[in-house]
């Protein structure tokens, strides 16, 4: 399997040293294609010298020996990428959230691979894509995503003997710089700003009070439920009666909410966020008595609506139109702004920053982390941990003060 070498397109005499600086191009026959027998021929170019096309030969014949090689595919990125989807999903079965993320990632690389040949795809120029993704100060979340997938479409060209090797295989983020904190104070300064919104006990009461007198139907017990047990509000909207344990005091939590187009009639209810989100809750005897007095309310609605009622189990569901679906999250959202104007509190508060506040309130209680997290579903996480050190902080130092003042007595 000799190769033949040669200068595209130089014109310089033969018999004189080229000057033309035309890179150099082999042609190598491979032997017959072992599915039709054919002759096959591989070529390539831009190499600087001969040499340089010499050792690419014999790196090409040995693969052939050795029954390694790999004829790349001329596919575009943005091609593969289309195939690849169904591909992942077909093996996975992801979320529909998990779906939509690998959805935006592709996007998120279109404008810098989609024309671009798979075989063409280096190392230099996805690591590139990577960087200036990362400098439009996308979030960190974000940007794993984007690796993440970039990562698998890759593995799988690999996989399918499209590619040799995988471009993306050593690609990183960039890390951001650590700027050195020059005084304590600005330590606790940096590190009061890093903590989420929550409601303070005072506030929590002020605003509880206003979903008793002011709110709508339901959100007293939409706003106490999520308060006094911290789960997030997917998982509250899609709460079946037989999730509760009236006798036990328990809400087991299984499941949560997916609704991409806040579509009334085209939720679905998908698996919680990790293994550990399902859980069981114990809960006060005042929450036991609210979900009683809602369920012979709702009891009473469906006998009135009849057959216009769809009844799935479902214990907060709309009033309006489709009768017995699940409320929306954003209906949630919604609510909770009213009330927060109404209160006259901090209007930027969520529905999200009632299971902060109950990781706050626990963390004054004395609850220990380890058992807050398993309350809130959590395997760890970083917010429930500063929520938690921001709150026990003073308690520390209170502890540290008796030492010092039982030492001095």
């Amino acid at each position: 399997m000799k190769g033949h070498y040669k200068r595209r397109n130089c014109k310089c005499n033969p018999k004189k040293k080229c000057t033309c600086g035309k890179t150099w191009t082999f042609w190598v026959n491979i032997g017959p294609d072992p599915k039709t027998g054919k002759r096959r021929q591989k070529s390539k170019g831009g190499f600087k010298t001969k040499e340089d096309a010499e050792n690419a030969v014999s790196a090409l014949i040995t693969d052939v020996k050795k029954g390694t090689f790999i004829k790349e595919s001329d596919i575009l990125f943005k091609d593969f990428a289309e195939q690849w989807l169904p591909m992942y999903i077909e093996r996975t079965c992801p979320k529909p959230g998990t779906i939509r993320l690998r959805k935006y990632s592709i996007n998120k690389l279109l404008p810098y691979l989609a024309h671009i040949k798979l075989k063409n795809v280096s190392e230099e120029m996805f690591q590139d894509a990577l960087d200036d993704l990362k400098a439009k100060n996308l979030s960190k979340s974000t940007m794993e995503g984007i690796l993440a997938t970039g990562k698998m479409i890759f593995d799988m060209a690999v996989h399918k003997k499209l590619i040799r090797e995988d471009p993306a295989k050593k690609a990183y983020i960039k890390k951001d710089p650590k700027v050195i904190k020059e005084t304590d104070e600005d330590d606790q300064k940096n590190s009061d700003e890093d903590l989420p919104n929550y409601f303070e006990k005072k506030e929590l009461k002020i605003f509880l009070n206003a979903a008793k007198k002011n709110g709508l139907f339901m959100d007293e017990l939409i706003f106490t439920l999520l308060a006094y047990t911290g789960m997030r509000v997917g998982e509250l909207v899609v709460l079946k009666w037989k999730d509760i344990d009236f006798t036990k005091r328990t809400v087991r939590i299984n499941k949560t909410y997916y609704n991409e187009y806040n579509n009334i009639a085209k939720y679905e209810l998908v698996q919680p966020k990790t293994e550990k989100s399902k859980r069981k809750i114990m809960v006060s005897s005042l929450v036991i008595e609210m979900l009683k007095k809602h369920k012979e309310e709702q009891e009473r609605t469906i006998v009135r609506l009849g057959d216009l009622y769809t009844n799935k189990g479902f214990i907060f569901t709309n009033v309006q139109i489709h009768h017995g679906f699940p409320i929306l999250t954003k209906l949630v959202e919604n609510r909770m702004k009213r009330l927060l104007r109404l209160a006259n509190l901090n209007t930027k508060l969520s529905p999200h920053s009632l299971r902060h506040t109950h990781t706050s309130l626990l963390a004054a209680a004395g609850v220990e982390l380890e058992d807050i997290k398993d309350r809130l579903g959590h395997f760890d996480d970083e917010i429930t941990r500063k929520i938690y050190l921001h709150i026990t902080d003073p308690v520390k130092r209170e502890a540290s003060d008796k030492f010092d003042n039982f030492m001095e007595s």
